[in-house]
């Protein structure tokens, strides 16, 4: 058995009653399916737990980072040194607040989440059923599809800073813009958040819900390991249309592919690694501007 380092030695010792893993690969909590070993990996299951876990981290003097179902990170080859600590499966209480209102922890999926406000009728989250991540990356970066964004429906945030203390942040301090949000900037994690949607017939939502899932599933490469939309979407254009243009649908870097049915999208043909992806992004990049003159950004989160 391998000699345990000084932190999962510490970890262990603090967090004797929180679900721990230790040379945990990324690549199994990545939907790129790409990522070396996480030296700690913790699995909270309530805020309770989460509120111990940065108590510890902050005696310990360490910056975790935090993972939801990992559908929008390209995880590096080499794994990460550190604490990862993993929401999803966790937190994932769901309410409803009153008529028009439902609360959701950060690690439910915003899939059930649209499932949830659509069994109690609720519209505005339809947008959000098929988007493969979590709630509190969804806030975190102000997920959108279709017309439809984090920003139009939420009404606050519960953020629990690096000492373990809860805040409410209201959809103005929040700060929303187009895949961005405060927290980008200031330090916390999404605990849980709520929702101000409209009545509407269950039905109505529901059919709206199988419309856009046909699309993705006639649009996107649901059938190859991604992170979605590989760049954001630039002033002036759309990053697919641009790389179509560009010439560029199948291109690849190794086993990292520009899709073939979508070129907005970068895949993984099978043994991937995350440089080989990085370079696939940084050539389109730069191909894209050399026959544009727009620079795409990267939506993916690189670690």
């Amino acid at each position: 058995m391998t000699e345990m380092t000084i932190l999962q030695q510490k970890i262990q010792a603090f967090l004797p009653d929180i679900v721990t893993s230790f040379q945990e690969p990324m690549a199994r909590h990545t939907s790129f399916r790409i990522g070396g070993p996480a030296e700690c990996m913790v699995f909270p299951k309530t805020a309770e737990e989460l509120a111990k876990v940065m108590e510890v981290s902050a005696l310990l003097d360490i910056a975790p980072v935090i993972l939801g179902a990992g559908t929008n990170v390209l995880a590096p080859d080499a794994g990460m040194t550190g604490l990862v600590v993993c929401l999803k499966g966790c937190l994932d209480r769901m309410e409803r607040l009153d008529e028009t209102s439902i609360y959701v922890q950060a690690g439910a999926t915003m899939t059930r989440a649209a499932i949830f406000a659509a069994d109690l009728g609720l519209s505005g989250l339809e947008f959000a059923h098929g988007i493969p991540g979590t709630v509190g990356g969804g806030v975190y970066m102000n997920a959108g599809a279709y017309g439809g964004e984090i920003c139009q429906v939420c009404d606050y945030v519960d953020v629990m800073d690096l000492q373990g203390k809860v805040r409410r942040l209201t959809k103005e301090e929040m700060g929303f813009s187009y895949r961005h949000s405060v927290l980008e900037e200031e330090a916390g994690i999404v605990v849980g958040a709520a929702f101000r949607l409209e009545p509407k017939p269950t039905e109505q939502i529901r059919e709206r819900m199988r419309e856009l899932q046909a699309k993705r599933s006639a649009s996107q490469p649901l059938d190859k390991p991604s992170a979605g939309s590989a760049f954001k979407r630039p002033a002036g254009g759309y990053a697919a249309a641009l790389i179509d243009q560009a010439g560029l649908k199948g291109f690849r870097v190794g086993d990292a592919a520009v899709s073939e049915k979508h070129a907005g999208f970068a895949v993984n043909l099978g043994q991937a690694t995350a440089e080989d992806v990085k370079e696939l992004l940084r050539q389109v990049s730069d191909k894209v501007f050399a026959d544009s003159g727009i620079r795409l950004e990267p939506e993916v989160r690189i670690w």
